[in-house]
């Protein structure tokens, strides 16, 4: 049972953090680091993992353009219910497409949510190195096309809250710039 003293309860602005990033760009892995830096500070704190989203809640999209909308808005729509109760909200997905980050934004402001968004500017040629998932070397071998930031689009945000360029730091690093800028804002 919580009390008003409980660290918890001092803590109740949630907020949404959104990665945005080419496919192996550090997004999850940095948002992994950060969330249990966060929970040691007593932060309720979830991620919502593009991949996991894309297995029970976007189940039956593809990868067109309205397919990665969809899913763009399904994602915004959990983070910022959850964020309105006081939930760090931490959200690693590519989200190719300006507009639809920009309606996930505005859904936020309309309900006077905290709304954070990363640019986990990591180049495509590292990406392609590290590889975390086979897409890039799938794609060379041509089993595979529509990979984000080869031969599908990528529109990086202009004007992020926050840009992290994870080839020149360690997760830790990142993850403490990140965290930086949530205390700055006073949502950490």
């Amino acid at each position: 049972m919580t009390t008003p003293d409980t660290p918890l309860e001092n803590h109740v602005t949630g907020a949404t953090v959104w990665l945005t990033g080419l496919p192996s760009a550090g997004k999850t892995t940095i948002a992994y680091e950060l969330a249990g830096r966060l929970r040691e500070e007593g932060r309720r704190v979830e991620i919502l993992d593009g991949d996991e989203i894309r297995e029970f809640l976007s189940a039956g999209l593809g990868f067109s353009r309205e397919d990665r909308f969809t899913n763009v808005q399904r994602i915004g729509f959990v983070a910022e219910l959850l964020a309105s109760h006081g939930v760090t909200v931490l959200v690693p997905v590519i989200a190719p497409y300006a507009d639809s980050r920009e309606a996930v934004r505005k859904r936020h402001e309309a309900a006077s949510t905290a709304f954070v968004e990363v640019h986990v500017a990591t180049p495509v040629d590292v990406c392609s190195v590290r590889d975390v998932k086979g897409l890039y070397a799938r794609q060379a071998a041509g089993e595979i096309s529509g990979l984000t930031g080869v031969d599908d689009p990528y529109e990086a945000p202009e004007a992020p809250d926050l840009r992290i360029e994870s080839q020149n730091q360690t997760v830790q690093e990142s993850a403490a710039q990140l965290h930086a800028l949530l205390t700055e804002r006073g949502l950490a």
